[in-house]
Order: C-alpha cells, then sequence, then structure tokens
C-alpha cells in the first residue's frame, strides 16, 4: 500500500514591491509554525514586508477552508520561500553628466499549508439546509444613554429659580458741549 497523501495548500503572491531580501527575513520567522503562531508573529513583527506575508497566509488559509474542507487554526506552514522577481530600472542624474541605475526589487513568496499530524484533517461537508435560516438575530434598538449626574440635577431646578443675568454693559453717553462746560465752571 502506498504512504496516505497529505493535502497540500498552496498560496503565492507575485510581483511584490519589496526585495525579496528583506522578504526573507520574516518568512524565516513563520516557517514550521501553525497557523495561529504565524499570524501571531507577523501581526507583532515591524517591517513592511510582515504585513504583505500576513495578507498571503490569510489567502492561503481560505483556499484551504474553501477548496480542501479543512480546518484553518489546525494547519501548519510547511514551506515559505521568496524568490526574486523582475527588477525595475531606473536612473538617477549624478554629477559631471552621470547617470546612476536605481534597481527597485520584486519578489514572488510562496506558502504551503499542511494539517498537522495532531489535528483533525478535515471538516465535515455542510448540508444545505432546505429552508433558509437568517444569517444573524435583527439589531435591538440601543437603550437611551444615562445622563451624567450634572446635567440632571441642571435640569430638575425649575426656570423661576435661576438666577437672573446680569445686565449688559450699556455704551457710554458722550458728553456734549453744554454738559462739559457746566462741570468745568462748577469746579
Amino acid at each position: 500500500m502506498s504512504a496516505p497523501e497529505t493535502q497540500e495548500v498552496r498560496a503565492a503572491a507575485k510581483w511584490v514591491r519589496i526585495t525579496p531580501r528583506k522578504a526573507r527575513l520574516v518568512v524565516e520567522h513563520i516557517r514550521g509554525r501553525t497557523v495561529p503562531e504565524a499570524r501571531t508573529v507577523l501581526a507583532f513583527t515591524e517591517r513592511a514586508a510582515a504585513r504583505e506575508i500576513e495578507k498571503l497566509l490569510k489567502s492561503a488559509v481560505a483556499n484551504a477552508e474553501a477548496n480542501h474542507n479543512l480546518i484553518g487554526d489546525d494547519l501548519v506552514v510547511k514551506a515559505a520561500y521568496v524568490d526574486e522577481g523582475p527588477m525595475l530600472k531606473r536612473w538617477r542624474a549624478r554629477a559631471r553628466g552621470r547617470a546612476a541605475r536605481i534597481r527597485k526589487r520584486t519578489c514572488h513568496i510562496t506558502l504551503t499549508l499542511v494539517p498537522s499530524a495532531t489535528a483533525t484533517v478535515t471538516r465535515a461537508p455542510e448540508e444545505t439546509p432546505a429552508a433558509e435560516k437568517p444569517k444573524r438575530a435583527p439589531r435591538k434598538k440601543a437603550a437611551p444613554k444615562a445622563k451624567p449626574a450634572a446635567e440632571t440635577k441642571a435640569e430638575e431646578k425649575p426656570k423661576a429659580e435661576a438666577k437672573p443675568k446680569a445686565k449688559p454693559k450699556t455704551a457710554r453717553k458722550k458728553k456734549t458741549d453744554t454738559e462739559a462746560e457746566t462741570e468745568e465752571g462748577d469746579s
């Protein structure tokens, strides 16, 4: 008898605008780990390549669940490697009429997932029910928010007890010539 074949799930991201050398540093951290561990490692890795590899890991898990009926959390990263992609060549002006080549590198990232030895290999195929069930319960209306104590005390006071507002200051009246003469004459 031949050995039972293990299902392998692959996902590849091509022409990713990150240098292969930088992407390989991140890929080394997740090789051989389970999917939940790999997600945690990628979430806390600060390198830009970690975001691209995290997207690729999500894609590989989705492929496993949709196409092979595997459970995503029971998978292990069997292989993870980064190949060089095509290089975009640009030019930059330098002194004395010369030019320097700028190489914008790209890479192809590939992940291979397999079910772990201790994990449940597959899940039962989902049965389609005859009657459609609602996907979720309808949302309930939110209860009115409680008002802070300061606002409720202010509202409890009747308006009659409220302090009267101060009179606004009026503009100063200009003295007329006759009033100014009478003040001068008094002194």
